[in-house]
């Protein structure tokens, strides 16, 4: 197949491009080359290119700054998932689209999931321009796949993960407060994009949960990364009201992939031997790119 990939310089645009790219013809690009808020720039390369599948992993993500940058926020994630739409509507093709649990307000009591038919309810601005686009794509064309996932990390780019080590990189004695009690299930990108694979193969439309097994706080996954990576640290607990933010969070943030496990389609591991193999794999990698940053 013929596939393109936006926002394939960022963290799951990178795995997406690597996994998808060993069988599959990949064009890959990003806001350096092609602009998709700009209808008439994506849609020339639609048709010069002619995707079986276009892969939508751009966004903005920067949560904090969309409170303030909404006309950015809303461009980048509800105007660019608009006009891929009109183009696989236009010329054909299936838009897989990544969403978010920041969809939902995060009010179910832990640990009840979401499930695809669970109705959102966005608390902060970058979910409801997550929401929005949802709806956009829907509007405009019947042959999508919207992805929901969560508290996503990878080797590439800027992450939760990447920032707790770099925090106790800098100073062993540094007292580093974490919340403790926001829920969620951590994702490894290349885990997604392996999943993102298996739904490609199929005919299936409509909206999909992937995110990894089991579920934590923020805290106890730095605790579990740090350990795991073998790097001194305090990490304390602290609340959510102890670390206020511009944007507010849902506190439960765990996702069910229910479509996923009916349709005998879920790939996705536990949380903990994504992290486990993440490790493994990419210590060295961290642990340098960290010596460069501090």
């Amino acid at each position: 197949m013929k596939i393109m990939i936006t926002g394939a310089k960022g963290q799951l645009g990178f795995d997406c491009t690597k996994v998808l790219g060993e069988i599959h013809e990949v064009m890959g690009v990003d806001i350096d080359e092609v602009d998709i808020t700009k209808l008439p720039d994506i849609e020339l390369l639609v048709q010069q290119f002619s995707p079986d599948i276009i892969v939508n992993c751009a966004a903005y993500t920067r949560v904090d700054d969309c409170e303030i940058e909404k006309g950015l926020a809303w461009k980048a994630n509800v105007t660019g998932a608009e006009n891929l739409s009109k183009c696989v509507n236009k010329h054909g093709g299936r838009l897989i689209h990544i969403s978010t649990d920041y969809v939902f307000d995060g009010r179910k009591k832990v640990p009840e999931p979401y499930v695809e038919t669970d109705v959102p309810n966005p608390l902060s601005y970058y979910g409801v321009t997550k929401f929005e686009a949802e709806e956009a794509i829907k509007r405009t064309t019947d042959q999508y796949i919207i992805i929901r996932t969560a508290w996503l990390y990878g080797i590439i780019g800027h992450n939760f993960l990447k920032t707790m080590l770099k925090l106790s990189l800098r100073s062993s004695d540094n007292k580093i407060k974490v919340v403790n009690d926001q829920f969620g299930s951590p994702t490894w990108t290349y885990r997604l994009a392996l999943q993102i694979e298996r739904l490609m193969e199929t005919n299936y439309r409509g909206i999909f949960h992937a995110t990894a097994k089991g579920y934590c706080t923020w805290y106890e996954l730095a605790v579990y990364f740090l350990k795991k990576m073998d790097v001194s640290h305090t990490v304390i607990p602290c609340t959510t009201e102890e670390y206020p933010l511009p944007a507010a969070r849902p506190m439960n943030s765990i996702l069910e992939n229910r479509n996923l496990k009916e349709k005998g389609m879920d790939i996705m591991a536990d949380w903990r031997s994504d992290v486990d193999e993440f490790v493994l794999n990419f210590r060295e990698v961290l642990l340098k790119e960290m010596e460069k940053e501090t």
